[in-house]
């Protein structure tokens, strides 16, 4: 998973409590100013279900929240733990080659 990939920022957003559709587009705007369209949101989300990272709670109106599951709090803490290595290795060869 990489950080810009719809998986993960959905998961970044769900990580701070249940979201509906509208309510995740808005949310990852806000924090990563990435704009995901609804068919790259929706199949996205259908991915995270099948994979039990996140279930659908009851809807409200029209409008289906989500949440994340424990196998999605497991994999998104294993994929920003990558990351944070990743962030680490690569600020460390800068400083390296900059020297």
């Amino acid at each position: 998973m990489r950080a810009t990939d719809p998986p993960f920022l959905i998961l970044t957003s769900l990580s701070s409590g249940p979201k509906h559709g509208h309510a995740l587009l808005l949310d990852i705007e806000s924090f990563a100013g990435v704009r995901l369209g609804p068919g790259t949101l929706y199949g996205a989300i259908t991915r995270l279900e099948q994979r039990g990272l996140i279930e659908p709670l009851e809807a409200a109106e029209r409008r289906r929240p989500y949440r994340i599951t424990a196998a999605g709090s497991e994999s998104f803490g294993i994929a920003l733990a990558d990351l944070r290595r990743l962030v680490k290795e690569g600020t460390s060869r800068l400083r390296a080659a900059s020297a």
